[in-house]
């Protein structure tokens, strides 16, 4: 069961413990619709509660979940921005893995993934989402000098021996299965940090993530570098992620989406957290969910 940690709008799921620690006193939540069955106008819905729950993972500069509970980042700004002019009040996020992240909408644990849940053929035939409010690269992290040389998914491939920490139910375990990086060469971690750790303490040789959500991992006294972008993994994006039975909202998201990215505060809430703005200028959802995995 979701618990909430405050006002603004945190909640963690006890489908992992990622923000168990998180917890101070806790009330519990009502789902909005009633029987916990997903509303068959979340427009009205969401209205009349004043908010959205939002599954997120706490993975800056994607999400992120302040010490006081607030939850932000590049996604749920934005999220909360369309929301705001839609007349939905506010988002309550829900700091959950992302391989639950699907299966929680569909069981209507909450609305809308907003996450950095990159678009992908298996995703899309899932979910609806809205078109895309980033674009994205993959770099690996690794040793300070980078003594491997690993800079492609290829030298991955072409050394056996050499093991990759990757987030399991991510978009970068489908790059590695969908480029037949065997399993035993796949080390997996719970989250950013952990890949970090794994990686400084020799259980892997490199960690594969999102270039910016790399970079936003490294804190004074850490021995690691990241790569350039990887040039044989693919560029993505994403964007809001809905139940396919709330496309009716999810148009209605769209259209005031567009709007928003017309404006001075998208660019802003992009730049705050390191997007380029003009990368999403003319890339679709369609085109984004043709990537393989």
């Amino acid at each position: 069961m979701p618990f909430i940690l405050n006002r603004r709008s945190l909640f963690v799921a006890g489908l992992g413990a990622a923000g168990a620690g998180l917890l101070g006193a806790c009330t519990t939540t009502t789902p909005g619709a009633p029987g916990g069955q997903a509303s068959a106008n979340l427009l009205e819905t969401a209205r009349q509660q004043g908010y959205l729950r939002v599954a997120i993972a706490n993975e800056p500069p994607y999400t992120q979940v302040e010490t006081d509970g607030t939850v932000t980042g590049c996604e749920p700004d934005i999220l909360r921005a369309v929301a705001q002019r839609l007349g939905i009040d506010d988002i309550q996020g829900i700091v959950t893995p992302y391989e639950s992240m699907i299966p929680g909408l569909q069981a209507n644990r909450w609305d809308v993934i907003a996450a950095g849940l990159f678009m992908k053929q298996s995703r899309c035939a899932e979910v609806s989402y809205s078109e895309p409010v980033i674009v994205s690269t993959e770099s690996f992290a690794v040793p300070s000098g980078n003594p491997g040389k690993i800079t492609t998914i290829a030298d991955v491939l072409a050394n056996p021996e050499l093991k990759v920490g990757v987030i399991p139910g991510g978009f970068e375990e489908g790059i590695l299965n969908s480029a037949a990086v065997p399993a035993e060469q796949q080390v997996q971690v719970d989250d950013g940090r952990s890949g970090v750790e794994a990686l400084q303490a020799g259980r892997c040789d490199v960690f594969l993530l999102p270039t910016l959500s790399l970079e936003a991992l490294i804190e004074d006294g850490d021995e690691f570098e990241v790569t350039d972008p990887i040039p044989d993994a693919p560029a993505t994006g994403s964007g809001a992620a809905f139940r396919q039975s709330d496309q009716s909202f999810v148009d209605a998201y769209n259209t005031e989406l567009t709007a928003f990215k017309a404006t001075d505060e998208f660019t802003r809430i992009q730049e705050q957290w390191g997007f380029d703005p003009a990368a999403v200028e003319g890339v679709t959802a369609e085109q984004l969910c043709q990537n393989e995995g």
